[in-house]
């Protein structure tokens, strides 16, 4: 994450002052997650610990609102990056920015409470706690997909707008998998394998959806930038 960061913003010079925003952003989006995947990884090893047998809970409690925390901070900034280097008027960019940033925040604040359940003999509570993040996760979806279909056609260059297109579909693809480890609990997965298997599934999604768009978007700000340059 600290070395997606780095790179982004070292390409910073290269790209217009008009599309710098989006740069900076999708650098501290990084910045934000190597922050607090610093702080995850201490409460892990305070709260675990590996007996070679599987994982033996200590008596510290590991604290999983690092990453939502986490996530409430960043997945709004990683939408408004993709809205910020599109061909949008100011107005509209505001609009979008405002409207999928909230509901991203919604989504992220009704997920966390059934997070936090992992017992299998509360998995309704689980179900219902996830029914209710999926609401607003489906308007983002759509959005993405369908309501900004219009600004992303509008791109004259084939190459941006496949580049745009690209991160679009990126960003749907790697957010579809949060909700499928989010049930792992309830696919049968208990104890220190759920743990273990919801971390990793997290954090490879957090990858995808973090390293690889910022640095598409990165490259699409330079690609835009070159355009106005005329090169």
């Amino acid at each position: 994450m600290m070395a997606t960061t780095i790179f982004i913003w070292m390409r910073l010079g290269e790209c217009a002052e008009r599309y710098k925003s989006a740069v900076i952003i999708s650098g501290l989006v990084t910045f934000i997650a190597a922050y607090h995947y610093l702080r995850i990884f201490s409460s892990w090893v305070e709260a675990y610990t590996y007996d070679g047998d599987g994982l033996t809970p200590t008596y510290v409690p590991f604290n999983d609102a690092y990453r939502y925390m986490d996530w409430l901070l960043t997945v709004p900034l990683l939408l408004i990056e993709i809205i910020l280097v599109m061909k949008l008027s100011a107005e509209e960019s505001s609009s979008k920015s405002v409207t999928l940033g909230a509901a991203a925040a919604l989504m992220i604040i009704a997920g966390y409470p059934g997070e936090i359940v992992l017992d299998a003999d509360q998995a309704n509570t689980r179900w219902m706690y996830w029914g209710a993040a999926m609401l607003p996760f489906s308007y983002i979806v759509y959005t993405l997909l369908v309501g900004l279909s219009g600004a992303t056609n509008a791109e004259e260059d084939a190459e941006i707008r496949g580049k745009i297109k690209q991160a679009q579909v990126l960003t749907v693809i790697s957010w579809c998998t949060y909700p499928v480890v989010y049930v792992f609990p309830m696919m049968g997965i208990t104890g220190s394998n759920a743990v273990v298997a919801i971390q990793i599934g997290y954090s490879v999604s957090d990858i995808i959806s973090k390293c690889a768009v910022g640095l598409l978007i990165t490259d699409i700000t330079i690609s835009k930038s070159n355009k106005l340059r005329g090169i």
